[in-house]
């Protein structure tokens, strides 16, 4: 398993938080997700094998946020 932070841009309400949780949570070898709002972070474990960082940045843009690196 790996753990990783992500900077998230655009999260702003708990509206944002379970968008996020639900949708990252559904990727296959995700195990945890976890969003700080007021450090605009989400932070993800998940085995790479099956989810891939890109995989992961992909489903947090494709709810309208925006992953800063």
């Amino acid at each position: 398993m790996e753990k990783t932070i992500l900077n998230v841009e655009g999260m702003s309400c708990e509206h944002c938080v379970k968008a996020i949780t639900k949708a990252v949570g559904a990727l296959p070898g995700v195990s945890e997700v976890s969003v700080n709002l007021n450090a605009k972070t989400v932070t993800v474990t998940n085995d790479p094998d099956k989810s891939s960082l890109d995989q992961i940045r992909l489903e947090i843009e494709d709810q309208g946020y925006e992953v800063v690196v």
